[in-house]
């Protein structure tokens, strides 16, 4: 099928004039609404106005253009109902060429006509072509000549109806509802990944548009192979974990859990203190710093194999440093050396359905803490503590850290029970155990867990506190000599 009949009503006009000298070199008859009509005139081509159609003028100073009986009539007739359109004094329309204004002014500002007209256009795209959006204009000309079939005829529908469904979410996106009883998510599919978790699973990335801040969908790739899957879920743990400090901080996350976290007084000392926490696990990691990339942070960095690496910016000689390994995805993200985390929603899927919920930002605060032992913790203690909470809570639950000032000496989570990730950070850390402070994510069920960092060394404990047994681990600590303090605050991560 070759159209012969057009109605073009766009707001971006890009592509436009193109696309539309073609339909008038295959001699297809064009009307358009004003603002359209009068670009294309501009451009030397010739349109009918869309009021010499309908034989009606616009209203409401252009607020009602497309909403008539017999534009929506020519559109939706089917081929057998076609005899009837031409009863009535109406010609069939088989093409539409319409986008639509932006959401400046929410639902009052919302267009009303374009989405009923394209929505009209993709119910009957057995007759009638609907082409949605600039992007579409190339394709669509390779028809022009022998004529859409019914293939690419459903496919324009189908993006048509995914445009108009968009548009809607965006609309309501406007006018946030908190957790409300039908739940619409705008995004735009950002790429293709090669493969998904794993390779015979399949992937995409799809991003919220016009979204602002240092986060992954902003993130631009300097260097380096397309990213998978993985990398990209590390690497925005990796921001979001870094984002919790303002000194120089340095992050390395392996399979969704970090492996190091240090703040240090430069960016390289924080990169050397994050490593030390654990060297092996690094290996094919993704890191995140919240600084300037220097020549000589390059230079540590390129000492082991990473897969990603997450800055603010890059200097041009750790660009050159860099570009030695071909491979290694550079992501900069700008703004990260100085937004914090802010407060948004998560939603993760499950079969069937979807889990939403706050993002977890609520900053520790020790003056809503309780210390239970009879060794109370100093300033310095405090301030260690605060920065392990913050630790703890992006790594998997159930999850342990233990730290010396702002600095992890070792990490163990993922575990089925909490005595488990606290033998792994343990034994991992070794000597460098002793005299550091233990942040746990929950509270401890029972006092294996501080037997064992006791054992190790440990200097303080902090932990939520509310479990049964809770005497019974203040009773441990007290035995072992161990400072504890409650923080009635639990921070799982699944």
């Amino acid at each position: 099928m070759r159209p012969k009949r057009a109605i073009v009503s766009v707001y971006d006009k890009s592509g436009l004039e193109e696309f539309c000298r073609a339909l008038k070199e295959y001699g297809i008859e064009i009307y358009a609404t004003t603002g359209t009509k009068k670009f294309l005139e501009e451009k030397g081509i010739e349109v009918k106005d869309i009021a010499e159609y309908t034989g009606f003028s616009e209203l409401l100073g252009g607020r009602v253009k497309t909403l008539h009986t017999h534009i929506h009539a020519a559109i939706l007739a089917k081929e057998e109902q076609i005899g009837e359109l031409e009863e009535k004094g109406i010609k069939p329309i088989d093409m539409v060429i319409c986008n639509f204004y932006p959401l400046t002014y929410g639902i009052e500002g919302m267009d009303i006509g374009g989405p009923a007209m394209t929505r009209a256009a993709a119910k009957n795209w057995k007759r009638v072509v609907i082409i949605s959006h600039p992007s579409q204009y190339k394709e669509a000309m390779k028809y022009l000549k022998e004529g859409f079939d019914e293939e690419i005829r459903k496919k324009f529908a189908i993006e048509a109806l995914q445009r108009t469904a968009y548009y809607d979410a965006m609309l309501l996106k406007q006018h946030n509802v908190e957790f409300p009883t039908l739940l619409t998510l705008p995004y735009i599919r950002k790429q293709i990944l090669r493969y998904g978790e794993n390779p015979h699973q399949r992937g995409a990335f799809y991003v919220e548009e016009g979204i602002e801040g240092a986060c992954i969908a902003n993130a631009v790739k300097l260097q380096g192979k397309e990213l998978s899957y993985n990398n990209i879920l590390d690497a925005n743990h990796a921001i979001e974990c870094v984002k919790e400090f303002d000194e120089p901080a340095a992050v390395i996350v392996k399979h969704a859990t970090p492996s190091g976290i240090a703040c240090g007084s430069t960016i390289e000392e924080a990169w050397k203190f994050a490593y030390e926490t654990d060297e092996y696990s690094p290996f094919g990691g993704v890191v995140a710093v919240n600084r300037e990339v220097t020549g000589k942070l390059a230079e540590e960095m390129s000492k082991i194999f990473l897969e990603v690496i997450v800055a603010p910016s890059f200097s041009k000689e750790a660009r050159e440093i860099f570009a030695r390994k071909k491979n290694l995805r550079l992501l900069e993200v700008r703004g990260l050396d100085e937004e914090r985390r802010s407060e948004s929603i998560e939603v993760r899927s499950v079969e069937g359905g979807l889990l939403v919920q706050d993002k977890d930002t609520k900053e520790p605060n020790p003056e809503e803490w309780k210390v239970v032992t009879e060794k109370k913790p100093s300033r310095e203690d405090i301030e260690a503590m605060v920065f392990a909470v913050k630790c703890v809570r992006h790594v998997k639950s159930n999850a342990v850290v233990f730290v010396k000032g702002k600095r992890t000496v070792a990490i163990g989570g993922g575990q089925t029970a909490r005595v488990d990730a606290t033998f792994i950070a343990t034994h991992k850390g070794g000597e460098r155990i002793k005299g550091s402070i233990m942040a746990s994510d929950a509270f401890f069920p029972f006092r294996d867990a501080v037997d064992v960092a006791a054992k190790a060394g440990v200097r303080a404990i902090v932990q939520p506190g509310g479990s049964i047994r809770d005497e019974e681990v203040i009773k441990a600590a007290n035995e072992h000599g161990i400072i504890m303090v409650f923080t009635g605050q639990r921070c799982f991560l699944h």
